[in-house]
């Protein structure tokens, strides 16, 4: 996106916490220099903020010290109503990145690849809950999965969706009723890793902008309601090393090359010890269940959208060409560390030549031998802490940050009841 803060009065920087949460801070548009080139003061604790408030002090993050919020002003976008928004980073005093930053770390991953002669595109898409503007269900007159009816009765609230990404340059493709219950889908053109990232904040404070103008509210809860249907945030990736794609045109199953195969072998086998970052809240558990289309399962295969990875080969329909879409992420996760912990598996897999497990071409949960993914918070956060690989994928700064908050979560709700935790953090996310 190319920065436009044409009109605006205010601008907003936000990050993403390891509890992921989108935080900000904002300036008077006369301010922006300062924001962006010294920064806002921010304590080490913005780090372990939990989804309920409490800070999760540890020995690294706690009441001394101080951080620099910095805004990236490439991104900048002037959302309308004098209001302007740009991510930011996290930095130290004398102003160098900060280990414990997600985007900063993301890049990292980016370079990483790049010392490898490969390159990333990502796309994300995002699920999400229309609901009244208190938060009780919003209700279409006749909700049909991917129906016409339920999209036409959204249709003040998706026209201006829309036309107000067009306006700011978010690049929407899709935009749909989806299977639950005044559920619906925003699927984003693929970027770079740290653009697509921020086009994923940027959607979600688009969306519940454009609500609120409409007296409505979006949640992108992993379950906004007990008894509803999850939402996602599936990340879509695709590899090129020296700009030729390695999902296609190779001589393996359904032309992966050789790299390919290593990627989604890696992918495949790092996923139950990331899944702590990719689904790792007190409700993630609660979506990530098998035969709900939500990849609780670690395997891969062909247009199966019950395994965690699933190949959308080169085929004519591939408007972007052939990638893997993750499912098992959904909206409680950061989308850089999201983001980087997968394109970190992917190259793991390719440097080490990662075996292609074998193909799953039924629903896994019909195979006995399927591996599930962790099935509780608890046992993720247990893989993600004892995992070498994730402390090499996040550092030990945004690992300590990570189990901070998730072990809070665990200890404050792990026997409460679901309907109630569903109430509770609607909104959180």
């Amino acid at each position: 996106m190319k920065s436009d803060l044409t009109g605006a009065r205010v601008l907003t920087g936000t990050i993403v916490d390891p509890a992921g949460v989108i935080r900000a801070k904002q300036v008077p548009i006369e301010h922006a220099g300062v924001f962006r080139n010294q920064g806002l003061g921010a304590s080490p604790s913005w780090n372990v903020f939990c989804i309920d408030n409490t800070v999760a002090f540890t020995p690294r993050f706690g009441v001394v010290g101080d951080l620099r919020l910095r805004v990236d002003p490439g991104p900048a976008r002037s959302l309308g109503d004098g209001l302007s928004w740009a991510p930011a980073g996290f930095f130290t005093q004398d102003g160098e990145p900060a280990p414990v930053c997600a985007r900063g770390r993301l890049r990292q991953t980016v370079e990483a690849l790049a010392g490898h002669g490969l390159s990333a595109l990502v796309g994300g898409e995002l699920e999400f809950v229309l609901t009244r503007g208190d938060g009780a269900r919003w209700e279409s007159r006749c909700w049909n999965a991917y129906g016409l009816a339920a999209t036409l009765d959204a249709e003040p609230f998706l026209l201006d969706l829309v036309s107000a990404a067009a306006k700011i340059g978010l690049p929407v493709e899709q935009v749909h009723a989806e299977y639950g219950d005044g559920q619906f889908e925003l699927s984003l053109s693929p970027a770079d890793p740290v653009t697509a990232a921020d086009h994923i904040v940027l959607a979600r404070v688009l969306a519940g902008r454009v609500a609120r103008r409409h007296g409505l509210a979006v949640s992108f809860s992993p379950l906004p309601f007990a008894d509803g249907a999850g939402n996602g945030a599936h990340l879509h990736v695709s590899l090129s090393r020296r700009g030729l794609p390695v999902l296609s045109g190779g001589d393996g199953p359904h032309g992966l090359t050789g790299d390919g195969a290593a990627m989604i072998g890696g992918i495949v086998a790092g996923l139950p010890d990331v899944v702590g970052v990719l689904a790792g809240s007190v409700l993630s558990a609660a979506r990530l269940r098998p035969r709900r289309w939500s990849g609780a399962f670690a395997c891969w295969g062909l247009e199966n959208r019950e395994a965690a990875v699933r190949l959308c080969a080169a085929t004519r329909g591939a408007v972007h060409g052939a990638s893997v879409e993750v499912k098992c992420v959904d909206p409680s996760a950061n989308p850089y560390l999201a983001t980087s912990v997968l394109l970190g598996l992917a190259l793991d897999g390719i440097v080490r030549g990662a075996d292609l497990p074998p193909e799953v071409t039924v629903d896994p949960a019909d195979l006995p031998d399927a591996v599930r993914l962790p099935a509780g918070q608890a046992a993720a956060l247990a893989a993600l802490e004892c995992s070498p690989l994730a402390r090499a994928l996040l550092g030990e700064e945004l690992l300590e940050a990570t189990g901070a908050v998730r072990h809070h979560e665990v200890d404050t709700y792990g026997k409460v009841d679901l309907a109630v935790l569903a109430e509770r953090f609607r909104f959180t996310w």
